[in-house]
């Protein structure tokens, strides 16, 4: 077991599915939320209020799906628990993989607290935003320690100015737009139940907004693909930024269907799916165009915060 772990294949293939199932966990709480079955399991960490930490018959449906989607958490939970052995095992080797695994366990933890307030609040629009924005925040940890566990690509360091709009500005915009569709989201029809509160904005109003920002967003990735194109970055840079603005308009077009056909929950998730794409697409983008000691030095941080933990 232990020579199992020890092998590099062993740390990419764990984060890899560690990154996967975050995602994976975003879309089925969309179908939780999309089929009214938010308060499926009324209650938190008991399924019923009688007692029951599992779904009974007289929950129908919606418990099944509530009960689904909490017993995944413990899934999420092996894949942390086996990447973390072997970032354990091979710290000497992969710098920072184990700061990354620790805290993708941890957030995990918070998660599933979260997630259990969410519930207590009865489903209250702005702890679900704060839930799935969590997530997104999981996500990118997530897609940092898998990043750190590949091979080291060739070393290429951007102008300053090409760091700045490519990296933090793409970044800080792709974070507005994910911020803004959970208040569409918020605002919307799919509220998880028929109990739930919505924030009382304008549906029409905040997608408007929500909207434009995807604009902005989309423009920005173009501007910089174009820039790179120019100042001969390497084709792995280059195809990062281009993987964004196909991910981003495929996104969009997903957005157009499912406001002119009256939100469809199909294609809801889908649209869900393509958040979680979009913004693994930015995080690509931001590591490419950050200096690969930078990146060492961050998880060689990473490492002392989990040791010191």
């Amino acid at each position: 077991m232990t020579e199992w772990l020890d092998r590099p294949a062993t740390l990419r293939r764990a984060a890899l599915a560690l990154l996967v199932a975050n995602v994976g966990i975003v879309c089925t709480g969309g179908l939780v939320r999309l089929t009214g079955s938010g308060l499926g399991c009324p209650t938190w960490p008991q399924c019923t209020t009688d007692g029951s930490y599992v779904t009974t018959a007289a929950m129908g449906y919606h418990g099944v799906i509530e009960f689904g989607n909490r017993t995944l958490t413990f899934v999420l939970s092996v894949f942390a628990l086996v990447a973390l052995a072997a970032a354990w095992r091979q710290r000497r080797r992969a710098k920072g993989a184990l700061g990354g695994a620790a805290w993708v366990l941890a957030g995990i933890a918070a998660q599933g607290v979260l997630g259990g307030i969410t519930v207590r609040m009865a489903l209250n629009p702005w702890t679900v935003a704060a839930h799935f924005l969590l997530s997104m925040a999981l996500i990118a940890v997530a897609f940092l320690f898998w990043y750190r566990t590949r091979e080291e690509p060739p070393r290429w360091t951007a102008p300053r100015a090409m760091r700045t709009a490519g990296g933090a500005v793409v970044t800080a915009v792709s974070a507005v737009v994910l911020v803004l569709g959970t208040v569409v989201t918020g605002s919307g029809p799919h509220s998880g139940d028929t109990k739930a509160s919505r924030t009382g904005f304008d549906p029409e109003a905040v997608s408007q907004l929500h909207s434009d920002a995807v604009f902005v967003l989309v423009g920005l990735s173009l501007a910089v693909w174009f820039g790179l194109r120019a100042l001969g970055a390497p084709l792995r840079v280059t195809r990062a930024a281009a993987i964004l603005v196909v991910v981003e308009l495929a996104q969009g077009v997903v957005g157009f269907v499912q406001y002119f056909t009256g939100l469809p929950w199909p294609v809801v998730i889908l649209h869900m799916l393509g958040a979680c794409l979009v913004w693994t697409a930015t995080l690509n983008l931001l590591l490419a165009l950050t200096p690969r000691q930078a990146q060492a030095e961050s998880g060689d941080r990473d490492h002392s915060l989990a040791s010191t933990a």
